[in-house]
């Protein structure tokens, strides 16, 4: 028997609603679904530029007058969203429609909280799996079933200043960077032209970052990191600490700033303070807003094998105590819209995952998105288990332990081991839902 097989109990969905938020609170009350057939309830979390895109593309298909229309509701990101979600499944309140990252699925799905996709009904409205790139594809099935379908690769990737990058003669070096120490090579004659730093990385405070370029490094290594609950955590330390020691090296006041955060890298490189930049694909935006002459690639493979950490902005479907049979195939029909008019969202950096538009002259002549277009081949997403995803607490996990090594006063190995036994002891636990 499966668990959609079993009555699900609205109290086992409610203790396990907050665990899987990332201990978030349930803010406000629950908007239910649309009234009418021709109105679908839709729930994400995009918000700023992102909204404002989503909002126009949401506004394209309404116009299309195809029967139903699109209620948008935005609800504030990370664990007050994703609790939010979960309790909505719970009461039998949930919306037609909703965003969440294909890095929560693993805590979602097996315990209920979504329905799985028809494929059949998804090939009628012109959504296939040849559509999509495998890995991204795949990141939305579990247990043989579809349960999340990817707008979206949204990677860690390498911005540079061209200006700066021309004037130290690496224009070419940065594009070839094959090793740790090709990179430091490259990294050393732009802090040279720009007399501050030759990269920006911000992380202080913020265990998303450390992890993004961590995991990345981590895969380029070849290692794995599997978690599966009942078992302690497959790592490779050895991989793991030399990752940790190169990314400490370059955080000397020279490279890089060891004390920067976020919003000090993104300022650093705006002001032409650095050459390089390691940032995600979303702040595209206002890196092309300032005019800075700037160009992005994926970040260089220095450990021998492609690897590029990302997440996804998928579509679910939240589990409904009751669903019609034709508010539900306008739901299908309004994510179909959404994906083939994805190109408007790669305009925000992000790489749209409906391939038909990828490969659309269109894209083609976006840069520097085109530039980048390869990652979702190689993707690496967070280990699949129920704690880990975008608004969980499993990247501050991380930065409870690591962040002292990269300022410099933790061991790097003993760092990293703090982490895998904060992992061994969430691995014991049963999962909430």
């Amino acid at each position: 028997m499966t668990v959609f097989d079993r009555p699900l109990s609205r109290r086992r969905l409610l203790s396990g609603a907050a665990a899987l938020a990332g201990g978030g609170l349930l803010l406000g009350c629950t908007p239910g679904a649309g009234d009418s057939a021709s109105d679908l309830s839709y729930w994400h979390l995009m918000s700023g530029g992102d909204g404002i895109v989503m909002a126009g593309l949401v506004d394209a298909v309404n116009a299309m007058n195809a029967g139903f229309r699109a209620e948008q509701t935005v609800l504030a990101w990370g664990p007050p969203y994703y609790t939010k979600l979960a309790m909505a499944s719970a009461g039998g309140r949930a919306p037609d429609l909703a965003v969440m990252h294909a890095s929560r699925i693993a805590g979602y799905a097996p315990g209920g909280l979504l329905e799985p996709w028809d494929v059949d009904l998804l090939a009628e409205v012109g959504v296939r799996e040849s559509d999509f790139p495998p890995l991204v594809w795949q990141k939305g099935v579990y247990d043989g079933k579809l349960y999340s379908i990817a707008l979206d690769t949204h990677p860690f990737v390498l911005y540079y200043n061209t200006q700066h990058a021309e004037k130290a003669g690496v224009t070419d070096a940065i594009q070839a960077m094959n090793s740790p120490e090709a990179f430091v090579e490259v990294a050393a004659k732009l802090q040279r032209v720009t007399g501050k730093h030759g990269l920006s990385y911000g992380y202080l405070g913020d265990g998303s970052q450390m992890w993004r370029l961590f995991y990345t490094l981590y895969r380029q290594t070849g290692a794995e990191m599997k978690l599966v609950p009942g078992s302690p955590a497959q790592v490779d330390e050895a991989a793991a600490v030399k990752v940790l020691g190169f990314v400490r090296s370059l955080l000397n006041d020279t490279i890089a700033t060891r004390s920067g955060d976020g919003g000090t890298a993104t300022s650093e490189f705006l002001h032409g303070e650095s050459g390089l930049f390691f940032g995600g694909v979303w702040e595209l935006p206002v890196l092309k807003e300032s005019k800075l002459p700037f160009d992005a690639r994926p970040i260089p493979t220095l450990f021998g094998q492609q690897a590029a950490y990302a997440d996804s902005h998928t579509f679910v479907l939240p589990r409904q105590s009751t669903v019609s049979p034709e508010r539900r195939r306008h739901t299908y029909q309004l994510v179909a819209e959404l994906l083939k008019r994805s190109v408007t969202w790669a305009g925000a950096g992000h790489i749209p995952a409906y391939q038909p538009v990828v490969t659309s002259t269109e894209y083609q002549q976006l840069k520097p998105q085109s530039h980048y277009v390869g990652i979702p081949a190689y993707v690496n997403y967070d280990p699949d288990v129920w704690f880990s995803g975008a608004g969980s607490d499993f990247h501050k996990y991380f930065a409870e332990n690591v962040q002292n090594v990269y300022l410099g006063s933790g061991d790097p190995a003993a760092g990293f081991d703090g982490f895998v036994q904060r992992l061994n002891k969430l691995l014991d636990r049963p999962q909430p839902v």
